[in-house]
């Protein structure tokens, strides 16, 4: 092949080369996005709809309950997977984690001969014991109850299991400790506190006088309804041949008289003599 050949075949691969950069270019000058010029928009986020929110929230059921329900059997069958780094039978030796039996309420970090992390050590050293709620916590995640522990271990989800193998745990001992007792809630539509409800009717009946017995309420009230009502006084009556009037051309009351005593009365002085 002359060398003239071979100069112009290098030629188009070259020349083919430089125009597809130039492309490229070309292109990335042009769709390529622009960033920093002016405010943005930040979308909001779609709310969640109601049946997925019910189905995030699960119900919190309390240790105790479920310990009341759990199954040790079941709970053997779910430490299948926890015997290649622990012994569970009276008296075997340490594994790459310490042995299991008696392991509720034993110290933390307590058994003899084996390496435990700088975090159980400190838990011993405040004197915490393996209580069923704290194996519950480790089993549930063991790097959130003890940070920086040797357990290389996600943890038990469901708390139905972690119950059944804490059930399983109880029986591991000579003297098993008993699971502690559920709360009991007070039962719906119990009758409130009769001296309560005593002192709120007595003092529904000072508010309310009408509310109080027939006999209590006419007791009280009858003084008050004598005393409001008027009483009407009638006048003397005149006596015959006696002038009841009084004027200058009138004749003074004979002594002895009612109108005679009544103006004494009144007047706090004794009547006045007839005129001879």
């Amino acid at each position: 092949m002359d060398s003239f050949e071979l100069n112009k075949i290098m030629g188009a691969v070259l020349g083919t080369l430089l125009f597809v950069m130039g492309v490229g270019f070309v292109a990335e000058s042009i769709y390529h996005p622009i960033e920093n010029r002016g405010p943005g928009y930040n979308l909001p986020e779609p709310e969640p709809t109601t049946e997925v929110a019910e189905a995030g929230a699960e119900e919190v059921v309390p240790l105790p309950v479920l310990l009341a329900s759990a199954s040790a059997e079941a709970g053997a069958s779910a430490v299948r997977k926890c015997q290649s780094c622990h012994n569970f039978g009276e008296g075997e030796p340490n594994k790459q984690g310490p042995a299991l039996y008696g392991v509720v309420g034993r110290p933390e970090g307590g058994v003899p001969g084996f390496a435990y992390s700088d975090t159980l050590m400190a838990y011993n050293a405040e004197g915490r014991t393996w209580t069923y709620d704290s194996l519950d916590h480790f089993l549930a995640r063991p790097a959130d109850y003890a940070p920086g522990t040797k357990m290389n271990f996600a943890g038990v989800r469901s708390a139905e299991e972690r119950a059944d193998i804490l059930a399983y745990l109880q029986t591991l001992s000579p003297s098993p400790v008993p699971f502690p007792a559920p709360e009991e809630a007070p039962a719906e539509g119990a009758p409130a506190d009769e001296g309560a409800a005593t002192t709120e009717e007595g003092a529904a009946e000072e508010e309310n006088p009408a509310t109080a017995p027939a006999d209590e309420v006419s007791t009280e009230q009858a003084p008050a309804a004598v005393t409001d009502t008027p009483t009407e006084t009638q006048s003397d009556t005149p006596v015959q041949g006696t002038p009841t009037t009084s004027g200058p051309g009138a004749a003074p009351p004979l002594p002895g008289t009612p109108a005679a005593e009544g103006a004494g009365s009144e007047t706090g002085a004794p009547a006045a003599a007839p005129a001879q």
